[in-house]
């Protein structure tokens, strides 16, 4: 209990310093700051991979033996790298849909990390929630493989169609529609309020609608991302902190890669086909497939979209 207790310590540590120190004041954030951000993140996370690699090994408070499964420091190590890395590709699909929403709401820039903030904050609570229930179907009934290898095959299908994006329409958020039966929203911005007073009423801003969009969208494309995990390992302490190491992450690559993401046509395709491997993974769990196998196609699928793109991009700027 130690271990998990200690996690949630630094990630909360981390996004109290994030929120209450470094972004205290409101403001646009720009590409050279997301970017430091980015390096900041990613770093962390690969530092805690040697953590999990060392803890897994020596098992220590428990890894390996009351927590998590018993895996060998290597295979831990290949295991949390994997999954990040897929949370974190998938993610760049997440990118394109968070940028409609604040292109939707007209979410001025200086509040658009606040926003981000705060869904980070309902990600950890669902995303745990999904995890654990995730974790305990598969351990109980070995069949729930081929409906998680079949959701993400249809998800590689609707993306490969263009229709992934599609599904979000603010207008017709059902969350949002509930939520305005019982509390009335204002139309104008109120600075980084999510509510005001108006009137002696408790009325919430556009700042708040903006964000519960963004968190049911978050779970729509948790539905995604936790069986494409699921495909590489089972073990609950691995899943969850991986993805909770890429949801961190998340906010800064936004800002990063916005504004440049029309730019890498070809990752979609690479994603689409992240998501059929890993789903015909999932569905061919029987299979004992070598632990380093996944890691090496996925940032070898990434690596071609990526290359492609830039080939594109240039042939076009030639011609």
């Amino acid at each position: 209990m130690l271990v998990w207790s200690g996690f949630l310590i630094l990630v909360f540590l981390l996004l109290a310093l994030d929120l209450g120190v470094f972004n205290r004041n409101p403001h646009e954030i720009s590409t050279k700051e997301a970017l430091g951000w980015t390096v900041l993140w990613v770093s962390l996370s690969l530092a805690f991979s040697v953590f999990v690699y060392y803890g897994y090994e020596n098992h220590w408070l428990g890894l390996g033996l009351e927590i998590g499964e018993p895996l060998s420091g290597k295979k831990a190590f290949i295991e949390y790298l994997t999954g990040y890395l897929i949370e974190q590709s998938l993610s760049i699909d997440n990118i394109f849909v968070i940028a409609m929403i604040f292109s939707y709401f007209r979410i001025p820039k200086q509040y658009q990390h606040r926003v981000l903030f705060w869904g980070i904050i309902g990600a950890l609570v669902f995303r745990a929630i999904m995890i654990f229930a995730g974790v305990l179907l598969i351990k109980q009934f070995s069949w729930v493989n081929y409906i998680f290898g079949a959701i993400l095959l249809y998800s590689a299908y609707k993306m490969l169609g263009g229709t992934h994006e599609a599904d979000v329409d603010p207008n017709k958020n059902r969350l949002v529609a509930l939520f305005k039966r019982f509390m009335p929203v204002v139309a104008r911005f109120h600075g980084e309020h999510f509510f005001i007073r108006r009137m002696g009423v408790l009325a919430a801003t556009p700042l708040f609608i903006a964000l519960l969009v963004v968190e049911t969208t978050d779970v729509m494309f948790a539905f995604d991302s936790i069986p494409a995990i699921f495909a590489i390992t089972t073990d609950p302490f691995i899943v969850f902190t991986s993805n909770i190491f890429a949801i961190l992450g998340l906010r800064s690559l936004y800002f990063v890669l916005a504004s440049i993401l029309d730019k890498f046509k070809y990752i979609q395709y690479s994603l689409v086909v992240i998501l059929a491997f890993v789903g015909v993974k999932m569905i061919l769990f029987h299979f004992e497939w070598p632990e380093w196998l996944s890691l090496v196609v996925i940032i070898g699928l990434l690596l071609i979209g990526v290359l492609a793109s830039i080939w594109a991009e240039k042939r076009e700027a030639k011609g």
